[in-house]
């Protein structure tokens, strides 16, 4: 039988993304990134709370002190909300002023890893994936990107996976957890408009990557050497993120776009834009945390 999928959050977000579930607090976070706006879920009250930023923030990450390291348009900060004090960490790319930062999460290694992407109409391999530590020291770990994402690791932290979504493919590195040092890049996946291109993705703990098709409105699950063994089917055309989280880590929460679906489809899929919930029955595990 095909897991049931619920709408979360009737959000309507016009870009949502960078869901991460904080498992010592229970609640999950995610972002609009046009919209400007971070949110954050309590389970299971469902109270809501939103912070505008000042700039489209793109990915996030939990810290070891409770507070979050976010992804702007143009560099990498901490941010704390209790106090709402935002402040800069990082800048990868100042000589790129047509990137904008794009897909991004914390490592096993402590360190916050985010891509960038072309933001202009015709996209350009001119972006590139960072390792960004918690003295703000910035590292170029992949060039020649046209759009970053799909950052996973798996559970025991040797693993990495990475895509471009205008490749559109998904590459594997070998990953010390240790250093962040990468190596061993191999080619898994090849992609295409009708299997999805693949947008943020994340590991579960039996070893599997899950892909969001953001153009086929699907999940795709890829095995190790690249292999697709399983999709799910969403309500929305543009899922953009998936994570776990929930109690025993068995929910797959979705985030989605409306961004640039003409009016025909938005009345079709009116969710579009919501945060999605998948009873999956297969588990995941806590994500890392920075480092700071």
């Amino acid at each position: 039988m095909a897991p049931k999928v619920t709408c979360l959050v009737d959000c309507r977000c016009t870009l949502a993304e960078s869901p991460v579930w904080d498992d010592r607090a229970g609640v999950l976070w995610w972002v609009d990134i046009l919209g400007k706006m971070l949110y954050r879920l309590a389970m299971p009250s469902g109270a809501l709370d939103l912070w505008p930023m000042p700039q489209p923030v793109t990915a996030l990450g939990l810290c070891e002190s409770d507070r979050l390291v976010l992804a702007l348009a143009d560099g990498v900060y901490l941010f704390d909300p209790d106090t709402e004090e935002l402040v800069l960490l990082a800048r990868p790319e100042p000589d790129r002023p047509t990137n904008r930062l794009n897909d991004g999460k914390v490592g096993p290694d402590g360190a916050f890893w985010i891509g960038s992407m072309d933001d202009r109409p015709d996209r350009q391999p001119v972006a590139a994936l960072y390792r960004i530590t918690a003295d703000g020291s910035v590292e170029q770990k992949v060039d020649g990107l046209t759009v970053s994402n799909g950052l996973a690791w798996t559970a025991d932290g040797h693993t990495l996976f990475h895509s471009d979504s205008r490749g559109p493919w998904i590459d594997r590195y070998t990953f010390d957890p240790d250093t962040g040092a990468l190596s061993a890049r191999t080619r898994i996946a090849t992609l295409d408009d009708q299997t999805g291109r693949p947008d943020g993705g994340t590991f579960d703990a039996e070893g599997f990557y899950w892909s969001a098709g953001v153009t086929a409105g699907r999940l795709n699950r890829f095995a190790a050497d690249g292999r697709l063994v399983q999709h799910i089917s969403l309500r929305v055309p543009r899922p953009t993120m998936p994570c776990f989280g929930g109690p025993g880590l068995k929910t797959l929460f979705v985030t989605s776009m409306r961004d640039g679906l003409e009016p025909a489809r938005l009345a079709a899929a009116p969710l579009s834009g919501s945060i999605l919930a998948i009873d999956i029955g297969i588990a995941g595990f806590p994500a890392f945390r920075f480092k700071d």
